[in-house]
């Protein structure tokens, strides 16, 4: 690669719980551009074959081939680029880059018809430019498009037709915009914990896309489990094929705030220059290697330093995108809200039923976070904001897009840069993992928010009473701890999570309805036994509904001894109806035993509310706390303490 001054792979092993030092260095230095910069390619079929060619380009008419790198149209067909990886998101060129044109290039074959088509923040088409080929043989085509109508939003695509008795092939499709003066240096970052054969998965398909990956200079893997990746057969291939781009690094495990930070730490401490991207990559996702191309050259022409977020696609359901963009409710502790005029969790291949237009974003959406599946952080975020906070898991991401934001730095969550993640409503709500989210959110709201204790304690003893009316007594515990952890103050944070997470395991361990079972196979239940028995629905009345139900469990009444209860249908306030409810897990993969428990639930009752309360009055001398720690915590020497390098 142009510009290259020194990539060596770097294979730190642990030695015990302590994480290896880098051997090797990789200097990281801005390269001077070799021609047009590509910001996306044209492609037609995804990275497996689960994923719909349809997100890649739809055949509205005839017989089309669509391989992964060219469309061959028989006659009479038509084919559109107006789906989600065909798209490319002129509005958000137009607003945060300094480009002003973009340029199709193509190589065509054969006779037919192709267009350059855009959208507006309606959703109306245009046509920008076409061309008609007749009998051309390996011909390279280009269109131009400015990006000056797209503010508000809108895209732009390709689309190909043939008429009767006209075959055409279209391959090698890039979109390219001018290269800045120096491009940027990348290095992906994964962070892994006994996950290696996704992780290894993943580090092949970028192997396997590398020649086309010019902005990549390296691929940090911070391995923080037992289950290593370089135990695979195929890792010293892999290894081999990245061409000297691999440093795969372990060390304790700090989670997923410490492992993605790793990337940081070695970025900023072995580049020769100020402008460097980082993009943090999740382990267990399925990859698109194109998001690489289309986040890093959008970085590279931004008019500002932005961190630059890529979207999530639910894996379970690939063509489902989980959300455009979204934002966080710090006050009351709510991640994830969909941003106005943003999709979510949409099906990409259905249309709104509400307009009749197809799933398309075409507003444009400011976010106020993105997730660590996909985000790129500039160097120079880092070093105006700090490292992210030693959270162990959860609300990193969070937390640090709106201290980067208070510092001039928004996120940019980039339509058509996705990769494929686990699904996120197949995951119970009651593990061991909901500690850090509620500690970590409620010191994340002490950071950056107005932090109304008033909001906040209703928010928690809500969600306390909600727990104890659905014998969710672990998880109430949890809820506690979470509390008690947060008004311990920021001396909580000093391991990056170690110990609270081997303490909040011991604790969920002693509460029977926290562990799954088999639904065959439940203890102590006789598997024939347990019938569905469903929910009337969400109660009209709730208020009254809810002080109904508390006096009913105060006095040990229930209307049901035992039924099964559907995942969806589990609300407080029809668990709260049984002496035992037999609970479907989110997962699906079986069910969890809910039995009442009287002295626990007034015990734990009286715990939650003891440590509400001392939030009431503690909590802003605390947060003050926080507020002085942070400059620290998030200083690279105690991330370089936390490493034990």
């Amino acid at each position: 690669m142009a510009g290259k001054t020194g990539a060596a792979t770097t294979r730190a092993r642990a030695n015990g719980t302590r994480a290896a030092a880098t051997k090797e260095q990789t200097t990281f230095t801005e390269h001077t551009p070799q021609g047009r910069l590509t910001a996306q390619r044209g492609l037609y079929a995804g990275p497996s074959p689960v994923v719909s060619k349809d997100l890649y380009a739809e055949v509205l008419e005839g017989v089309v081939t669509r391989k992964r790198g060219s469309l061959s149209l028989e006659p009479s067909a038509r084919v559109s680029g107006n789906t989600y990886f065909g798209r490319f998101p002129a509005s958000y060129w137009q607003r945060w880059t300094t480009v002003r044109e973009v340029r199709v290039e193509l190589v065509a074959t054969g006779s037919g018809f192709v267009a350059v088509r855009a959208s507006d923040f309606e959703g109306e088409s245009r046509t920008i430019d076409a061309l008609d080929l007749e009998g051309v043989s390996q011909q390279a085509v280009t269109f131009t498009a400015k990006l000056d109508k797209f503010l508000d939003g809108g895209a732009l695509w390709l689309d190909v037709e043939t008429e009767a008795g006209q075959q055409l092939t279209v391959e090698q499709v890039r979109w390219t915009v001018d290269p800045p003066e120096k491009v940027r240096p990348t290095a992906v970052t994964i962070c892994t914990m006994n996950r290696a054969d996704d992780c290894l998965k993943n580090l092949q398909a970028l192997a396997g896309d590398i020649s086309s990956l010019d902005t990549l200079d390296a691929i940090y893997v911070a391995d923080q489990g037992t289950d290593r990746v370089d135990s695979r057969d195929g890792f010293a291939q892999v290894e081999k094929d990245l061409g000297g781009k691999l440093h795969y690094i372990t060390q304790p495990n700090l989670g997923g705030a410490g492992g993605f930070t790793r990337g940081l730490y070695e970025v900023a401490g072995h580049t020769d220059t100020e402008h460097a991207n980082v993009l943090f990559m999740d382990d267990d996702v399925l990859l698109e290697p194109d998001l690489v191309i289309r986040m890093t050259a959008f970085s590279n022409r931004a008019a500002n330093p932005i961190i630059v977020g890529g979207q999530m696609l639910n894996l379970l359901h690939p063509h489902q995108l989980h959300v455009g963009a979204e934002f966080a409710r710090l006050n009351t502790l709510e991640p994830g809200m969909p941003v106005e005029h943003s999709l979510a969790t949409a099906d990409l291949l259905g249309v709104d039923p509400q307009t009749g237009k197809p799933n398309r974003q075409e507003r444009r959406v400011d976010a106020g976070y993105n997730g660590w599946w996909s985000c790129l952080i500039p160097y120079e975020v880092v070093k105006e904001t700090g490292y992210p906070m030693p959270f162990f898991f959860q609300w990193d991401d969070a937390e640090y897009s709106y201290r980067a934001r208070a510092h001039g730095f928004p996120t940019v969550t980039l339509p058509g840069a996705g990769v494929w993640h686990a699904d996120f409503h197949w995951k119970d709500w009651d593990e061991w993992h909901r500690y850090f989210n509620l500690r970590n959110s409620i010191i994340t709201a002490a950071l950056h928010s107005e932090f109304n204790l008033t909001v906040l304690c209703r928010v928690l003893m809500a969600q306390l009473v909600r727990y104890l009316l659905g014998m969710q007594y672990g998880l109430t515990h949890t809820l506690i701890k979470a509390v008690e952890d947060f008004l311990a103050g920021p001396e909580i944070l000093r391991d990056g999570g170690v110990a609270a997470m081997k303490e909040i395991r011991e604790i969920r361990a002693r509460y029977p309805e926290t562990k799954r079972h088999d639904p065959t196979d439940v203890p102590g239940i006789a598997s024939n036994d347990i019938g569905i028995i469903n929910s009337p629905g969400r109660p009209a009345l709730q208020r009254l509904v809810l002080v109904k139900r508390i006096l009913d469990r105060l006095r040990g009444r229930a209307r049901f001894g035992l039924g099964a209860v559907p995942t969806d249908e589990a609300s407080w306030w029809h668990v709260a109806l049984f002496e035992t409810a037999v609970v479907t897990d989110a997962s699906q993969e079986g069910v969890r035993v809910r039995k009442y428990d009287r002295d626990r639930m007034v015990d734990l009752g009286k715990r939650g509310i003891r440590v509400i309360n001392r939030l009431r009055k503690e909590g802003r001398g605390v947060q003050e706390q926080y507020k002085r720690a942070l400059p620290e915590l998030t200083s690279r020497e105690n991330w370089k303490r936390l490493y034990e390098l």
